[in-house]
Parts: structure tokens; C-alpha cells; sequence
């Protein structure tokens, strides 16, 4: 009698390949170029190849979209349980959408360092001190991995006291930022995936009555 589980059955059907590709062998780069490089990113036009179980190679051909990292906050002020929303243009929807406060990462920073630049800019928040806030993690999550390598670190930060400090916009950014309940935070139509993401974190933990 086989002792492979259920999950061991589902696992290898999911390994297995229908037209031969071994999905545990690493892909290849074998052609790339940049076909477009804007301020925020580039793209490539990859040719990737796929190893076969028998040993050969498929080629497939992708449009890459190379994209720094970012950080994503929902960010609770514990004293008056209120959450801060922003709303800001936003081209690929064609939005004023409403959000969460988000940015990308500078080279060499931490992700905890770009999460509390990123809202002091955005929002003229900042923690009182540093034990006057807790971060929950939340993951770590590719924006849309079918197309760009944008990683998406999200997070819930708890702020028991914070203060205002001056903020600093880009030429062309424009965001408007407040606080408002939780009810009126489930009842904001947020459209962005990793705000969504965040948000669904912080409902289990209202709902299972963890301490924030």
C-alpha cells in the first residue's frame, strides 16, 4: 500500500507535465534586451528556455516589466482606532483612487526604513518613537508576476502615539490623505490588490481579537 498522503497525490500531479516540461528544473535566460526605460522602469523582451524532462529546451518568448520594490502600509492609530486612506490619480485604472499609503524603495534601504519615509512623505505621519509603534508583517507579494518583478512588502503598522512632520511630494504627486473608522474603511471601494491584501490582515485580526 502507497503511505503518499493526499497532498503528496496533489503535489505530484501538479509537478507532473502534460507536454513534458520538468517544472523543477530552473529557467534559462537565453536572449534579453530593453526595449523601453522610463523614470520608474524598463522593460525587457526576454526569450526564456523551459528544460524538458528529456533533456531538451523550449523557448517561450515574455515582455518584462523590471520594477523597484515596494512598500505598502495600512496604518492604525491604536488610541482612536482609525486608519489612514488616500486618494490620488492613478493612470492604469484612470482613478482618483483610493488607497492605502504606499511608495518604492531607495537602493540600500531597510523595508522598515522605506515604509516610515514613505509615510512621513505622503501623509506628514511619523511614530512618536520607536516604542510607540508595532509593524505587523503581513508578506511579502509580487505585484503581478506574470509581468513584472514589482515585490510588494505589505504591512500593518500600529502607531499607540505619532506626531506630524512636514511633508514632501514629488513635482508631479498629488495625494490627499486622512483618517477615517474602520467601518468607513471596509466601506471605501479600495481597488489596488496589495491594499486589499492588507486590509483582509488586519480584518482577521479585529475578528479574532488579537491585540494590535
Amino acid at each position: 500500500m502507497s503511505d503518499m498522503t493526499a497532498h503528496d497525490i496533489e503535489r505530484e500531479a501538479l509537478d507532473a507535465s502534460s507536454d513534458g516540461i520538468d517544472m523543477n528544473a530552473p529557467a534559462t535566460v537565453l536572449e534579453r534586451r530593453e526595449v523601453y526605460r522610463g523614470a520608474i522602469f524598463h522593460v525587457e523582451d526576454m526569450t526564456i528556455g523551459l528544460r524538458t524532462r528529456d533533456g531538451g529546451t523550449v523557448s517561450i518568448r515574455r515582455q518584462v516589466l523590471r520594477h523597484a520594490p515596494c512598500v505598502v502600509m495600512l496604518v492604525h492609530d491604536v488610541h482612536a482606532d482609525r486608519y489612514l486612506v488616500e486618494r490620488e490619480y492613478r493612470a492604469g485604472s484612470d482613478l482618483f483612487a483610493y488607497g492605502l499609503p504606499a511608495g518604492l524603495m531607495d537602493d540600500g534601504e531597510t523595508v522598515r526604513e522605506a515604509a516610515l519615509r514613505e509615510l512621513a512623505e505622503e501623509t506628514g505621519i511619523a511614530p512618536e518613537s520607536d516604542d510607540t509603534m508595532r509593524i505587523d508583517p503581513v508578506g511579502d507579494y509580487y505585484s503581478s508576476e506574470g509581468m513584472t518583478d514589482e515585490l510588494a512588502h505589505i504591512m500593518v503598522i500600529h502607531l499607540d502615539r505619532w506626531r506630524r512632520v512636514p511633508r514632501h511630494f514629488d513635482a508631479d504627486e498629488h495625494v490627499e490623505s486622512t483618517w477615517v473608522d474602520w467601518d468607513t474603511l471596509l466601506d471605501t471601494h479600495v481597488t489596488a490588490s496589495n491594499s486589499i491584501i492588507a486590509i483582509q490582515h488586519e480584518t482577521i485580526r479585529r475578528l479574532t481579537g488579537r491585540v494590535a
